[in-house]
């Protein structure tokens, strides 16, 4: 399996890194009291830290607003998984504790104001890609049986023809979602230089 990024995304921003790790043989289950208890200290330094100001100006959200915004994507609609956990966070609402690994995720993300997806290996079969959408790319919302068919040109991140994450950093895909049995896990890291 290769991993591949399109040109496209460095040259509308030349600062942005990218991450990967592969999990092999995780011991993935049900959230337990520390996994839990992790994301819940995550979510009280995030209240902290941003006290009374709108995450859109916090320094880091700020960045992956405007590297959307540079591959033609709007913010507003379609905000970064990062903007969105904090939104909620800072509304006082607590994030739904799913799975271990996926709590681990959650709260990662919340602690460094990083975008980190996880998808589980058993249901990608092909290369994986950071590149704008073409015409047979098909996307799985969550909880649905039927696909979408995408329009060509949306940044998205795929395997094959069949999109794990729309609008680059907005909405996973029901397939690779992680689940308590997923055991191999492909982790994507998106940030920025000098971070």
């Amino acid at each position: 399996m290769n991993y591949s990024i399109e040109p496209f995304v460095f040259e509308k921003n030349p600062d942005v890194c990218f991450g990967v790790v592969i999990g092999r043989g995780l011991n993935n289950g049900e959230s337990g009291e520390g996994d839990i208890g992790r994301l819940r200290q995550a979510e009280r330094e995030v209240r902290h830290r941003l006290g009374d100001s709108d995450p859109r100006e916090e320094e880091y959200i700020s960045r992956y607003r405007a590297a959307l915004q540079s591959v033609g994507i709007n913010p507003n609609k379609f905000t970064n998984s990062v903007e969105g956990m904090t939104k909620r966070v800072s509304k006082g609402q607590a994030l739904p504790s799913i799975n271990a690994l996926v709590d681990l995720c959650n709260a990662i993300s919340l602690e460094e104001i990083v975008s980190l997806g996880g998808h589980d290996l058993a249901a990608i079969h092909a290369d994986l890609w950071v590149r704008r959408s073409r015409q047979g790319d098909r996307y799985l919302p969550f909880a649905c049986t039927a696909y979408e068919t995408l329009g060509e040109g949306e940044l998205v991140f795929v395997s094959g023809e069949i999109v794990q994450t729309r609008q680059w950093l907005w909405r996973q895909s029901e397939l690779g979602k992680m689940t308590a049995a997923s055991r191999d896990v492909f982790f994507q890291l998106v940030g920025f230089g000098g971070e």
